[in-house]
């Protein structure tokens, strides 16, 4: 009586008894298994990344990892789990040409891509809301990578904070060559402690145009992308709160981890070693 049930169901099924009772012993394929362990690839990356990763850089995370898993599975696993990666805060802008500045000219031109380390620096503040009150961040980014080299936060917007933040930079990188920095017409790059700690370290100001953001666009570009994937998914009790998840994403994965289009898909830092490595074996 025990076997009528199971040859009804396999009639129903088109398939034999012996299949069925295979099926039960083993059944999960060796697809689904695969697949299984892609996932848990897929979850480590995804998790690791912030929750921010789309498909394309996960892929490139388990290339990396020697995991061989096609792009188009890594893009169905993620689906199916409802893996996505960070969008949407986008802002739109108005194109204005805006006035020169009469402290610098624009040298930069917006010629974003460069050749070598330390050849253009950009530099901008931005502000993060806390429940303590505005905390605010000042960063100097290389072009060539798009290695964030100095940063500065504070409660105040003033000129100690973009100097503090171009401080790091120029201790990091020593420049021996001049280095053309660019940066809005605000109050604090046109003061006169900015201009003297530039001809001090024998760097070249450039200034965008007034009002117009464009000009200084992978700075902009920056400060959204870390809003979108930190700032806007975290709650701040207190500026000191807000100053270590903003250093955590900088220093720890920003630089370090995060696959950047620009640099090959690479992080900022394994672009600029990659740079370096090739110099040595010319």
């Amino acid at each position: 009586m025990a076997r009528y049930p199971v040859r009804l169901l396999c009639s129903v099924l088109s398939c034999h008894p012996s299949g069925y009772y295979a099926w039960l012993k083993t059944p999960v394929t060796q697809r689904e298994k695969k697949e299984r362990e892609h996932l848990g690839f897929i979850k480590q990356s995804w998790l690791e990344s912030g929750g921010v990763y789309g498909y394309r850089k996960i892929y490139r995370d388990l290339l990396a990892q020697g995991v061989a898993c096609g792009k188009n599975r890594v893009a169905r696993l993620m689906k199916l789990e409802g893996l996505f990666s960070q969008r949407g805060y986008h802002k739109r802008y108005r194109y204005r040409s805006g006035q020169a500045s009469e402290v610098a000219d624009n040298h930069l031109q917006r010629q974003f891509e460069v050749r070598a380390p330390n050849q253009v620096w950009v530099t901008d503040i931005t502000y993060i809301k806390t429940h303590e009150g505005w905390l605010f961040l000042a960063v100097v980014m290389d072009l060539f990578s798009r290695h964030i080299i100095g940063w500065s936060m504070s409660h105040k917007i003033n000129a100690d904070l973009v100097l503090n933040a171009l401080i790091m930079a120029i201790w990091r990188r020593k420049p021996k060559h001049r280095v053309l920095v660019h940066s809005d017409q605000g109050s604090q790059y046109t003061s006169y402690d900015w201009s003297e700690l530039l001809q001090a370290h024998g760097l070249k100001a450039s200034m965008s145009r007034k009002g117009n953001c464009h000009d200084n666009a992978v700075a902009e570009s920056f400060f959204a992308q870390l809003k979108r994937e930190r700032v806007k998914r975290r709650i701040y009790s207190d500026r000191e709160q807000a100053k270590q998840d903003i250093f955590d994403y900088i220093e720890m994965f920003y630089n370090a981890k995060r696959r950047h289009g620009n640099n090959d898909d690479v992080s900022p830092v394994e672009f600029e070693k990659n740079y370096f490595m090739k110099l040595k074996g010319i």
